[in-house]
């Protein structure tokens, strides 16, 4: 018998490939390279022109690699004391605030996931409501400040400390993925509800724990709104503040010059910069995607069809 199913097994696998499968393929590959051009190209051409001469820029003559490679845009960037404060704002906001609102959306979708919660089809119904229902800027705003809140790191971090989608698809995901029955072995060994969550859940959550995690970091480094409204302070302000403030002041009114190469040079000065500033809030929160990619379909899939 195991001879005839490794023999059946090995005819299923050479079986040949028909016309229709081919052209299938040749259709895939074709869409996907397409679309990859589409998604990789932008990048590659900012990173180029962030290294790129301005005159080059102001040529048209970069496309994919540098020309006239230099350094410059960065030299003026981080000549900008400023650009290390924000970068630490960032960072602190962006790991504090990932922290605290996974910490809070797992402490949330985990009972949520439980039949036996009392209560929890009115709580779930509450936390649908919240996002097609809200209170407002001037509200929240005026809350905020009645707490004493504006101008503080508190106020960044409570106001993104939940969110809802989130919630949800971390109590589809352990709804779905984990069996009730190792639960109630867990509860028969004894097991509270707290270890059985840091001990038996949270460990076979890996993947949607993964996503959650880079949605979070992903909205707190690009988090700018936010800061722009509720911070005064320059020190506390995070780097997407302080890039723009750098690209406000890099500005120059070109009608005011007369002298055409001096025109060109400025102009070529002010388009480094831009690009070498998406560079610089971009590329770390770029670079750390990979590492959690192999986790998306598993997590986010999971997560949200099987609700």
């Amino acid at each position: 018998m195991a001879l005839l199913a490794k023999k059946t097994h090995d005819i299923k696998i050479k079986r040949k490939r028909t016309w229709d499968d081919h052209l299938l393929y040749m259709l895939t590959n074709v869409v996907l390279v397409f679309a990859l051009v589409i998604v990789a190209y932008p990048i590659l051409y900012v990173v180029a022109c962030s290294f790129s001469s301005g005159s080059a820029i102001n040529r048209g003559e970069v496309w994919v690699w540098p020309v006239g490679f230099n350094l410059e845009g960065y030299k003026l960037l981080f000549s900008y004391s400023a650009i290390w404060t924000g970068y630490k704002n960032t960072i602190f906001y962006t790991v504090v605030c990932t922290t605290c609102s996974v910490i809070t959306t797992v402490m949330c979708a985990y009972p949520l996931s439980r039949p036996n919660y009392q209560g929890r089809r009115g709580l779930a119904t509450l936390l649908t409501l919240s996002m097609m229902f809200g209170a407002g800027l001037i509200p929240t705003y005026l809350l905020y400040s009645n707490l004493n809140l504006t101008n503080t790191r508190w106020v960044i971090i409570i106001n993104g400390l939940f969110g809802v989608w989130n919630t949800i698809i971390v109590r589809t995901f352990f709804q779905s993925s984990i069996p009730n029955e190792l639960i109630e072995a867990a509860r028969i060994d004894g097991c509270t509800e707290l270890r059985t969550l840091f001990q038996i859940v949270l460990p076979l959550s890996t993947a949607v724990l993964a996503v959650i995690t880079l949605y979070y970091a992903v909205s707190n480094w690009n988090g700018y709104f936010e800061h722009m409204i509720y911070l005064r302070d320059r020190d506390l302000m995070p780097l997407s503040i302080i890039v723009r403030d750098i690209l406000i002041s890099a500005s120059i009114n070109l009608e005011d010059i007369q002298d055409p190469e001096l025109i060109e040079k400025m102009s070529g000065v002010t388009d480094v910069i831009k690009y070498c500033t998406i560079v610089v809030t971009s590329g770390p929160i770029i670079a750390a995607y990979p590492f959690v990619q192999k986790y998306f379909k598993k997590g986010v899939m999971i997560g949200s069809i099987k609700g």
